[in-house]
């Protein structure tokens, strides 16, 4: 079949497609089915012994360590739920540093003398697995010949039951690490800086007289973008199929340019995909909130309400496994790329930051009067000591190949990193440096001179979506990780700095305090000092303006376009030392992810190159080849009969055609130059010779595409793909 019958035999199948049936039965509520699948503190108390439940929710809860003895109880009462829920396998659920989830299942079936079989798990079995190692991204910290890897339970994620057509798995996320104790995940680390992060925060809350401030966490409420196209198309692009991204295709003659896409009435396809995934994440306690059009056709969001951050993150992975499968159920493919579509805006997974406790809630909720609430201006200083001091380190930890596509563009933060604060708080800071905050701007009325429109209530500041950290009432929205990504790594970032800086501010306090200074007088010492030093960094302007970056270049703060130019901050002597002091990583430890960190973006590179290589010497290059000689041929008939004819369509498809055969050529010999034998040495080649090659073999692929005779075209175009759902 041409490859014009294919892109036809896909739009009537679009366009004959029945949905399946909503995921909610009639009559039936989210409420009553939220967590149904999920072993949560509920089915816990219900099901344990009561001094087996109060160890397990004294860990969970206030971050006590985990008394062995209470593991085969729980697992026990663990494995009864889960045979009942249909369960025939357990997995540990572990995220390696691929960036994607991994598991392995065993049966609880063992055999017995007798030849019949009983279900079996055992409390050391809940505990520790050992899955294989020696084939996942270490970063140099195993050799491929060491096999052995560990996981460990998580309690406090909890256990869930994951339903397929095949069988349903009790799934328990653990750990991974090495058998030297290293991180092999993204989880590891999370839970490490989460617990430094608590420890410095309890010290200021002390001081601020909460005698018991219990088990501070950091909370994280991940914005989810993503696209979707009909699987026909999918399917017949093998660039989206092997790389999530189009490596070819031109501009549609319609795009985003008249926003009506977004915030616009969701198609109804699409709405049954997105009933039908809310009801299976709502069935493992995950809290969808938000779905709405994005800005680009074909693209939508999914926002979750906040949870703890490493429970955020694990759900966050399984949010992205759900949406895949159900969307195959409604004959689609849900695209996580941040840039699955040239000239259209890409994709993002907005990290929403606070930290606080169920006694304490938010600590970073300003009050009407935020200029007299100290404590809440303390822990806003240390956002902005720490993102300034290491801004750096916040680039990097959102640093990819894939995400490289979208940061800098005018559709995505900056790659420079900066702080929004808005009217009201830049108002307060700016009179602390200044002495004293006496006022803070009120909230405002909106008479819309409507009589049947009630007087609408006006926050004191705007919101700044081109800022890449900005503050939005109640937390700090981290706008600039990819749409692929774990929230893990960005989250044990922002961990990790603020731990730092909280431990900064309560030693600040504690020394003034036992120097017989008054504590108000200590407090705005630290504020004017964190201000004074850390106010470069707070800007409420256009990120997206020229003049923007000629300005952070005066401040002094880092522009980091690439990937390749911030990674190397993970190994800075400043990262080491911060991640090694709060006990998050080791040397070893980041240097492994450095390395891994190049590995993975000449990987990516490097199969896109590959592609792009053999889609456009098999499909692109044929079809332009039949239209030059349709050309050709019509025009040599043409001139036989004595009609003088006009050449400019054979040039029109000569010029790039040439121009193709030239950038293939080049774009071969790039593959099949030997790099170097370092990872550091593959990525600059995958950046300076691959991508520049690619680049050039699009242009002229997508001038074709522009001139070959649609019946020819081998590929589905962007406004298929884009407008036919």
């Amino acid at each position: 079949m041409s490859g014009h019958a294919v892109r036809l035999q896909a739009i009537k199948d679009v366009e004959a497609h029945l949905p399946p049936s909503h995921g909610f039965a009639v009559g039936e509520a989210p409420g009553q089915v939220f967590g149904e699948n999920v072993f949560n503190r509920a089915v816990m108390q219900k099901r344990l012994p009561k001094s087996i439940f109060r160890s397990v929710m004294a860990t969970v809860e206030n971050g006590a360590r985990l008394d062995p003895l209470v593991a085969d109880a729980v697992a026990s009462a663990m494995k009864d739920w889960a045979l009942e829920k249909g369960a025939t396998h357990y997995a540990h659920v572990f995220y390696p540093l691929t960036g994607r989830t991994a598991e392995k299942h065993d049966s609880f079936l063992e055999p017995v003398s007798d030849g019949s079989a009983l279900a079996e798990f055992a409390g050391k079995t809940l505990v520790q697995g050992e899955p294989d190692a020696s084939s996942f991204p270490s970063g140099g910290l195993r050799n491929t010949f060491e096999a052995r890897g560990y996981t460990g339970w998580d309690v406090t994620s909890p256990a869930y039951v994951l339903e397929g057509r095949c069988g349903n798995t009790l799934c328990i996320p653990t750990v991974f690490v090495s058998m030297t104790g290293e991180a092999l995940d993204h989880k590891t680390p999370l839970l490490r800086s989460q617990q430094a992060m608590g420890v410095h925060a309890g010290r200021l809350l002390r001081l601020f007289g909460h005698t018991d401030p219990g088990h501070v966490v950091s909370f994280c409420g991940p914005e989810q973008e993503y696209f979707l196209v009909d699987r026909h198309f999918f399917l017949a692009r093998p660039d989206l199929l092997n790389t999530g991204r189009t490596l070819f295709g031109a501009k549609p003659p319609k795009g985003q340019e008249f926003d009506d896409h977004y915030f616009g009435a969701i198609p109804e396809r699409v709405l049954g995909f997105m009933m039908d995934a809310e009801r299976e994440l709502f069935r493992l306690g995950i809290p969808a909130k938000t779905r709405h059009n994005e800005v680009a056709p074909g693209q939508f969001e999914i926002a979750p309400m906040f949870e703890r951050a490493n429970v955020a993150a694990d759900h966050q992975q399984l949010l992205m496994t759900i949406l895949k499968t159900v969307a195959k159920k409604h004959g689609m493919e849900c695209l996580f790329h941040e840039k699955p579509f040239e000239g259209v805006n890409g994709s993002g997974k907005h990290v929403n930051f606070s930290l606080g406790n169920a006694d304490l809630g938010s600590l970073l909720v300003p009050g009407d009067t935020p200029h007299e609430n100290a404590q809440f201006l303390v822990f806003c200083a240390a956002v902005i000591r720490a993102v300034h001091q290491y801004a750096g380190l916040l680039r990097a930890s959102v640093a990819s190949a894939t995400n490289d596509h979208r940061l800098g563009a005018n559709e995505a933060p900056p790659a420079i990193i900066s702080i929004f604060l808005g009217d009201q708080l830049a108002d307060v800071f700016e009179q602390i440096a200044e002495g004293r905050a006496t006022s803070s701007k009120s909230k405002g009325q909106m008479v819309i001179g409507v009589d049947t429109l009630p007087v609408l209530p006006t926050d004191p500041g705007d919101r700044n979506r081109t800022s890449p950290f900005a503050f939005t009432g109640n937390r700090f929205e981290f706008r600039a990780p990819g749409s692929m990504q774990t929230v893990a790594v960005p989250m044990v970032t922002i961990n990790t700095i603020m731990a730092e800086a909280l431990d900064h501010c309560a030693t600040e306090l504690e020394t003034a305090v036992r120097a017989g200074a008054d504590f108000d007088t200590a407090v705005q010492d630290l504020l004017t000092e964190i201000i004074a030093t850390h106010g470069a960094v707070v800007f409420n302007g256009d990120g997206y303006s020229d003049k923007w970056q000629v300005e952070a270049a005066e401040r002094g703060l880092p522009n980091l376009r690439t990937t390749l130019d911030a990674l190397p901050e993970l190994v800075s002597e400043p990262a080491v030392e911060l991640f090694e002091r709060y006990d998050v990583f080791s040397r070893r430890e980041m240097h492994s992810r450095y390395e891994v960190g190049l590995e993975q973006y000449a990987l990516t590179i490097g199969v896109e190159a590959r592609i792009t290589l053999e889609l456009g010497a098999t499909q692109v290059l044929p079809a332009a080849v039949r239209h030059q000689t349709e050309l050709a041929t019509n025009l040599g008939a043409l001139r036989s009969a004595g009609v003088d004819a006009d050449a400019s369509s054979l040039a029109e498809v000569t010029v790039p055609l040439t121009e193709l055969r030239a950038a293939l050529a080049t774009l071969r010999g790039a593959l099949a130059a030997e790099p170097g034998d370092t990872a550091l040495a593959e990525a600059e080649h995958a950046r300076d010779e691959l991508l520049p090659a690619m680049a050039a073999v699009r242009a002229a692929a997508d001038v074709l595409e522009g001139v070959v005779a649609d019946d020819l075209w081998p590929l589905p175009t962007y406004q298929e793909m884009l407008f036919i759902l």
